[in-house]
């Protein structure tokens, strides 16, 4: 059953993409007086579909994909050659022709845009800390802060050349930044008052994430937001909602501060105090070791943590600005991600495919519709990068195409054409095979 749903989910998904894409260039395509001979969900043999004036509007075997082919166009949607008809994609001038290109890739990122600003009219969840300054909250062992020197309650006045920058600022510049030093600037509390440090920090490759990792996490109250049946944590009492204030008399600003300290437990019984509608308790909870989640196993008390937010209804033009600064933030990382990809700083193992977009698709579904549209919205998003790539056989090749033919003010060969697109062709059908294959092993590896 649930593999039925990731599948229903992962289609509805995949399809809207398709639907809003194929729609930009084939809107765009209209505009300019180019004839479109098919549009396709899907690639292969036709199943079945209709015509409505030029245009055959169909579904075809394949369901991962789709293309609207203009005529002047290859099968898949790619220009090679100029015909007399009036209405060949060839025939328009080539400003014309690169804004058909774009057309697809901007629809995503409106659809995108649009998606996570209807969600911030219905619900926002703002962290209580995003707005206030980045004051580190823990510190993994080992870890680059930690052989810098960095401290807890350290406060980031300066990274990079940014001054005071929120927590979010800090995360999305690291997770971009593997072996990128990253100069740093704290103040830090001290006797005779506080004391400004400055360290550069190189961020190394997490090879669960894929992203840089520094080991440091932000100051934050953290809310028991599940407890699981019959572990420490129910059987003390501990609630949904409540706050963790501090474990064995170390005050809790981390989630991952939790961690260190369960796993540290050995088992032995912890100290938690906690806030439960304004009020303190504390209980004694008793640590389960388990290897439901690694092979290794750890000590668990059966709670699920996460920073507390407030959540509230934004106005919609509050809603669409804070949602182009969230997308633009997040297009900003999936370039860093793709540079480090490119620079060979960062692995491409954590690139998702098919078969994994496929279970979140039907993990957020079963969560809600706020977490399968956000879902959605980011997948979105990634796919108008992805498209906008200067791969050949995507529509940023075309576009880089149509912008050295511009510089040149002159077409480019039939045969280079030819020899580009193959090239692009192998160069997918690669990356396809490898997604599919690190999706499997990811899979089977758990």
């Amino acid at each position: 059953m649930e593999f039925i749903q990731n599948v229903g989910a992962l289609l509805v998904l995949i399809g809207i993409m398709i639907l809003i894409h194929e729609l930009g260039h084939y809107w765009a395509a209209i505009y300019f007086g180019v004839r479109v001979e098919a549009f396709s969900f899907g690639f292969g043999p036709r199943i079945f579909g209709f015509k409505k004036g030029d245009t055959d509007f169909r579904f075809s075997l394949i369901p991962f994909g789709g293309y609207v082919k203009m005529t002047g166009q290859s099968d898949t949607g790619e220009a090679f050659e100029a015909s007399a008809d009036e209405g060949s994609f060839m025939n328009k001038p080539r400003w014309q022709r690169l804004i058909i290109a774009f057309a697809g890739p901007a629809m995503n990122i409106i659809l995108a845009v649009g998606l996570v600003t209807g969600i911030f009219m219905v619900r926002y969840p703002k962290m209580l800390s995003v707005d206030g300054p980045a004051v580190i909250g823990h510190i993994a062992p080992g870890s680059p802060a930690a052989l810098a020197g960095l401290r807890e309650g350290d406060r980031i006045v300066r990274l990079e050349d940014s001054a005071n920058p929120t927590w979010e600022d800090v995360a999305m510049r690291e997770a971009g930044a593997v072996d990128i030093p990253l100069p740093v600037i704290v103040e830090r509390k001290a006797d005779q008052g506080p004391q400004t440090e400055r360290y550069v920090l190189t961020p190394k490759l997490d090879a669960k994430t894929g992203l840089g990792y520094l080991g440091w996490s932000e100051q934050n109250e953290t809310l028991v937001a599940s407890v699981s049946p019959g572990m420490g944590a129910e059987k003390a009492g501990l609630q949904k909602g409540d706050v963790i204030i501090a474990v064995n008399g170390v005050p809790l600003h981390s989630t991952m501060k939790l961690h260190e300290l369960v796993r540290a437990s050995a088992g032995k019984p912890l100290d938690v105090a906690y806030a439960r509608a304004g009020e303190r308790s504390k209980v004694a909870v008793t640590p389960t070791f388990s290897k439901d989640d690694t092979p290794e196993g750890r000590w668990m008390i059966g709670v699920r943590l996460e920073p507390r937010y407030v959540f509230t209804q934004l106005s919609f033009p509050d809603a669409l600005a804070e949602s182009v600064k969230q997308n633009t933030k997040s297009a900003g990382l999936i370039f860093g991600f793709v540079r480090g990809i490119v620079e060979q700083r960062m692995s491409p193992k954590s690139l998702e495919g098919p078969i994994r977009i496929g279970q979140l698709s039907g993990e957020a579904a079963r969560e809600g519709i706020i977490p399968y549209i956000s879902l959605m919205a980011m997948v979105s998003l990634n796919l108008a990068i992805f498209n906008l790539l200067p791969i050949p056989i995507l529509d940023g090749g075309m576009i880089l195409m149509l912008l050295i033919e511009m510089l040149m003010q002159r077409d480019l060969s039939l045969r280079v054409k030819e020899t580009v697109l193959k090239f692009g062709f192998v160069f997918l059908m690669a990356l396809v095979v490898f997604v599919l294959y690190n999706d499997i092993t990811k899979t089977i590896g758990g």
